[in-house]
């Protein structure tokens, strides 16, 4: 049986919707985009970023959009001055902290927001060294802002083989494999899905990563062809 609708209010505006869409469903409804990172349409709504949080009349604090269900008579406000400073302030932490240098999306988010990338000058930034491990793809994890996407895509989402998790704690945590093993060594089966969703270019597919350092083609070729021969010799040798 189909639920009844229910009615709530978005800045303003008076609508019918299903009590069973989120507030994200919701804003999109009446045509509006809700600025977000973490969400992405193939993968399962965490709310981790808190970038597409709203104000709820009556809420103590800011509603995460991606997740958070509607409720009769709600009114929404998503573009007060607590929700563009709650936003502002998010994108300033993470420039704070990442490499967005390649993240087109959330630069436009900063720019559509104001926010500061200078704003804590004395943050500590996040440096790992980046993974070159495989014939397929890069993982630069100073660019990775922890949004869960590729661990969702390479899990009960999409690929179903779990090579991907999250290692460490608190400030360290950090996107890993079991044991920190390399990717081929790993479930990994180089479907690609986790660089698909990957929002920030931490990972990149390994001809666009070596054009990107100024190599052509026949360079690239051959850069593969070494790798795939010391990765069979390391086996050999294992």
């Amino acid at each position: 049986m189909t639920p009844e609708p229910i009615t709530i209010t978005i800045d303003g505006q008076q609508i019918s919707v299903s009590p069973e869409v989120t507030l994200m469903q919701a804003i999109a409804s009446i045509g509006q985009d809700t600025p977000v990172i973490c969400f992405h349409e193939a993968t399962t709504s965490e709310g981790l970023c808190r970038l597409c949080v709203v104000e709820v009349e009556g809420w103590r604090t800011l509603a995460p959009a991606c997740v958070t269900k509607v409720a009769d008579e709600m009114v929404l406000h998503t573009d007060s001055e607590r929700v563009r400073r709650a936003r502002r302030t998010i994108l300033e932490m993470l420039s704070s902290a990442v490499d967005l240098s390649e993240a087109p999306a959330i630069q436009q988010q900063i720019d559509d927001y104001q926010a500061d990338p200078e704003r804590f000058p004395e943050a500590h930034r996040r440096t790992q060294p980046i993974l070159d491990d495989n014939p397929f793809y890069v993982r630069d994890y100073e660019k990775c802002v922890l949004c869960w996407r590729c661990v969702q895509a390479c899990g009960d989402d999409l690929q179903f083989t779990y090579a991907l998790s999250l290692g460490g704690r608190g400030y360290e945590t950090k996107i890993a494999t079991f044991f920190n093993a390399p990717m081929p060594e790993t479930t990994c089966v180089f479907c690609g899905n986790c660089v698909a969703v990957c929002p920030t270019n931490a990972l990149k597919g390994k001809t666009e990563f070596y054009l990107d350092q100024g190599m052509d083609y026949d360079q690239i070729r051959l850069q593969r062809r070494r790798q795939q021969k010391s990765s069979s010799q390391d086996k050999k040798n294992g």
